[in-house]
């Protein structure tokens, strides 16, 4: 049994229940609409994102049907963003899969990603509870926001940890957080617990987010080499941004200068990338990800032992291992 397999087990029960009020949710008059989402449910992912929220509502008690509600509103809200970027992004696949916006065009995508945003409202207003309510608004606002500074900085080339480190905040550790708080809003969970889970949360989306970047820099097979996609974009991720803020000398300087250009070259691209992987840049990623990790697990040490809390830090560990 795979790690993500034994993570879903102590909520294996309230999953099937959470993938069938996803289904009901999509359902439609519109068979155009039903084909587009029947896709989505045959191919749904890891559901990370809604086990999170079923995770963080185990750990003080049995999962209610208000923490499902919750769970669908943000894998829904999730999706629905995620249909959206890879419009601006004109991305063809996700993962292997193609996107809505390959398989249709732009405008079904566009309304479709609309589509998943209001029913992640209606799942939503079925908790009852306008602090779940309130922080799935406020994630919306999150996403968006991060999305944007995202392309302000890779403009301007932004060579900056702290700037990527916001950006990485609010457009994927915003997800992670607000998953934890919504996951524990709907048990009741005191405030102090419910504070933890979120700084955990935040913790492990950056950690999702640096994983991310470092595949960018290795070989996809399906094209033989890196794929460069951030760099393509003029997104600076953390490999190169140490590489480049902590070197020195003409090599160093011919990068910037690469750098300072409108557009990037496939050659340049191959040149930036080896730059940071000969300087110490994935290392650095990698520290990183294991101080963040360690940062995470002392935030959460003060929980009861059990196994929902040994699968959230299964998660973390995951999310830094896996090689997808």
């Amino acid at each position: 049994m795979d790690k993500l397999s034994i993570i879903r087990q102590p909520i294996a029960t309230e999953l099937d229940i959470l993938n069938q009020v996803l289904s009901e949710s999509l359902n439609t008059t519109s068979p155009l609409m039903n084909q587009v989402t029947g896709n989505y449910l045959k191919t749904k992912g890891k559901q990370i994102r809604p086990i999170l929220v079923l995770l963080c509502a185990k750990l003080f008690g049995d999962v209610k049907r208000i923490s499902i509600d919750a769970a669908a509103a943000i894998e829904l809200l999730h999706n629905a963003s995620l249909i959206h970027d890879d419009v601006v992004d004109e991305s063809q696949k996700r993962r292997g899969t193609p996107t809505v916006n390959s398989i249709w065009d732009n405008r079904i995508a566009v309304l479709v990603g609309d589509y998943f945003v209001s029913c992640a409202l209606k799942c939503s207003i079925n908790t009852h509870n306008i602090k779940i309510i309130d922080a799935l608004g406020t994630l919306g606002q999150e996403l968006s926001r991060g999305e944007i500074d995202q392309i302000s900085n890779a403009r301007e080339h932004t060579l900056d940890e702290n700037a990527y480190f916001d950006v990485i905040r609010r457009k994927t550790a915003s997800l992670f957080f607000s998953c934890m708080r919504i996951g524990a809003i709907s048990a009741d969970a005191p405030e102090d617990k419910v504070r933890s889970l979120e700084l955990f949360g935040e913790k492990l989306g950056i950690c999702f987010q640096i994983k991310d970047d470092i595949f960018d820099y290795f070989e996809d097979k399906t094209i033989g080499k890196p794929t460069g996609n951030d760099l393509r974009e003029g997104k600076m991720s953390l490999p190169l941004i140490y590489a480049i803020t902590h070197g020195e000398g003409e090599e160093n300087q011919r990068m910037r200068s690469l750098l300072s250009q409108k557009s990037l070259s496939t050659p340049d691209i191959e040149l930036l990338i080896n730059y940071a992987k000969n300087n110490g840049g994935i290392e650095y990623a990698y520290e990183t990800m294991q101080r963040i990790r360690q940062e995470a697990i002392d935030i959460i040490q003060h929980f009861p032992p059990s196994s929902t809390l040994d699968a959230l830090i299964s998660i973390l560990d995951y999310t830094i291992e896996r090689d997808k």
